[in-house]
């Protein structure tokens, strides 16, 4: 079953093509993440997806209503963090989210809400007071308040240190965990590989390569990097099968093989090979 599915996109700046033909499908419940350059149409892509901004052509369904057209009770079924949120800065953080559930016809309770995210000590608060992580974890609080079957996360952990990430990470997993489907855009790749079924990757529009962190590039993209030193000096070799590579170098070297190590392509690596050539 499919939550998001485009085809052929386009949007137009002018002479600008920032869209141009791009394709996705993405399932129910799944994580999917929208990788690329800046510049890249992702942020436009996205914006189209939920219906806050026009296109110029192709075809898109977000939970089987054309984004372009739905009405309030499909707002009410998708949730939206972005990179800058609203910030009611007087008003404490469970106001905020008492203020923000009484605008769906069904929402989480405020009080488990604060629980789920981790800001229950800071109830009572003013929203102006919080840390940087503090307040992501109130955009996110209200992006899930009206219980969303499609969560939209823009660059969710920009100013994050790293256990602050980490406990973010978690709370998405939970939110998958419930069957909620989230598209997620990141310059991240380590968050990426780490909360993704699927990722995509755009370049100039258009969506070059797609697929699950590890197979991202294909499967010579993953292949095993072998490096070892005999009497000619260095060596080193790309291979699918090391393990059966390393077997051949013990026997010829009977033992340990000098200076040996086996390392793949990490995703960022394979996504820099895609943008590298596509720039």
């Amino acid at each position: 079953m499919t939550a998001v599915r485009v085809r052929g996109l386009v949007k137009e700046y002018g002479a600008h093509r920032a869209v141009a033909g791009l394709d996705l499908d993405i399932g129910h419940g799944e994580t999917f993440a929208l990788l690329g350059p800046n510049g890249a149409g992702k942020t436009t892509t996205v914006e189209i997806l939920e219906g806050h901004r026009a296109r110029d052509g192709g075809e898109a369904e977000v939970l089987g209503e054309d984004p372009g057209r739905a009405g309030r009770a499909w707002r009410a079924r998708i949730g939206i963090v972005l990179q800058s949120a609203y910030d009611a800065a007087d008003l404490t953080v469970l106001e905020t989210l008492r203020h923000f559930a009484r605008y769906y016809p069904e929402h989480r309770d405020p009080d488990d809400l604060l629980d789920l995210v981790g800001l229950t000590a800071k109830a009572n608060a003013r929203t102006r007071t919080l840390s940087g992580g503090q307040r992501r974890r109130l955009d996110v609080a209200l992006g899930i308040v009206g219980k969303p079957e499609l969560l939209f996360l823009d660059e969710p952990t920009t100013g994050f240190d790293p256990d602050a990430r980490r406990q973010f990470w978690d709370l998405i997993r939970l939110l998958r965990a419930e069957g909620t489907t989230i598209v997620l855009t990141t310059h991240y790749l380590d968050e990426a590989e780490a909360l993704a079924d699927r990722v995509a990757v755009v370049v100039d529009g258009q969506v070059v390569a797609q697929g699950a962190p590890a197979a991202l590039g294909g499967a010579s993209a993953g292949r095993a990097r072998v490096r070892w030193t005999d009497a000619d000096g260095p060596r080193e070799e790309l291979t699918d099968a090391p393990t059966a590579l390393l077997r051949t170098l013990a026997t010829r070297f009977a033992g340990e093989v000098p200076d040996l190590t086996v390392t793949r392509p990490s995703l960022e690596d394979r996504y820099l090979d895609l943008i590298g050539g596509r720039r």
